[in-house]
C-alpha cells in the first residue's frame, strides 16, 4: 500500500461522560509511537505498561515472559492490519487501573505533502486521573468529590488537592501542543540521523 494516513477514533471504555479522541497518524507507524501519540491525546502520563490488542495479537514491550506480545517498536498499524484485518483493536493502559479504549479506524487517505504528522482532530471529555483506581475507582472519585458526606471524601480531596473536578472539561489546546510537540521531537530525531 502505498503512504497513507489514517483517521483513528478512540474512545475509552466503561466511562460517562464520554471520553474520546479522533486523530490522523501515518498508517506505517509503530505501535510505539501510537503508544506516545495516545498518551498525548488523552492526557495520560505514560507511566504504565500498555499493550494493543488485535483479535489475539498483542503488541507491547516484552519483558520475558510466558505468552509476551509482540515488540511495539517493530511493529507497524498497517502490517498488523494487513495481516491480521481487523477494523478496531483494543488499547489497554495501566495493566492495574486497566484502562481500555477502543480504536476504530474510520478512514485511509493518501500522505498530503508536508502533512504526515500525527494530527489530534477532535477532543470529547476530560480524561479520569492516573492511578484513580480504573473506571469503578473513577466513578467513586467523582462520588466522593461532589459529597462532602462521603466515606472517602477527605482522602480523595487531599488526593486529588481541590473540589473541583469537572469531567466534560479538557483542555484541547493544550492537548493538541502535547501531539504537535510529539511530531516535532520524531522530525528531528529523523534530521540527526542523515
Amino acid at each position: 500500500m502505498a503512504a497513507s494516513l489514517v483517521r483513528l477514533k478512540v474512545t475509552l471504555d466503561d466511562v460517562e461522560p464520554l471520553v474520546m479522541r479522533r486523530i490522523v497518524v501515518p498508517f506505517r507507524i509503530r505501535f510505539n509511537r501510537l503508544h506516545e501519540v495516545l498518551q498525548a491525546a488523552f492526557g495520560w502520563t505514560s507511566s504504565h505498561l500498555y499493550e494493543f490488542r488485535i483479535r489475539d495479537v498483542g503488541f507491547g514491550l516484552p519483558d520475558g515472559g510466558f505468552d509476551e506480545p509482540i515488540d511495539a517498536r517493530k511493529a507497524t498499524l498497517l502490517s498488523a492490519i494487513e495481516d491480521i484485518g481487523a477494523r478496531s483493536f483494543k488499547y489497554l493502559y495501566d495493566f492495574g487501573d486497566g484502562w481500555t479504549h477502543t480504536v476504530k479506524i474510520e478512514k485511509t487517505f493518501p500522505v498530503i505533502a508536508g502533512l504526515d504528522d500525527p494530527i489530534l482532530l477532535d477532543v470529547v471529555g476530560r480524561c479520569p486521573p492516573e492511578d484513580v483506581g480504573g473506571p469503578w475507582g473513577y466513578e467513586e472519585f467523582r462520588e466522593a468529590l461532589a459529597d462532602k458526606t462521603h466515606e472517602r471524601h477527605d482522602e480523595l480531596l487531599e488526593w486529588w488537592g481541590s473540589a473541583d473536578y469537572n469531567p466534560t472539561t479538557v483542555d484541547a489546546v493544550n492537548l493538541r501542543k502535547n501531539v504537535d510537540a510529539l511530531a516535532a521531537k520524531w522530525k528531528r530525531k529523523a534530521r540527526k540521523k542523515a
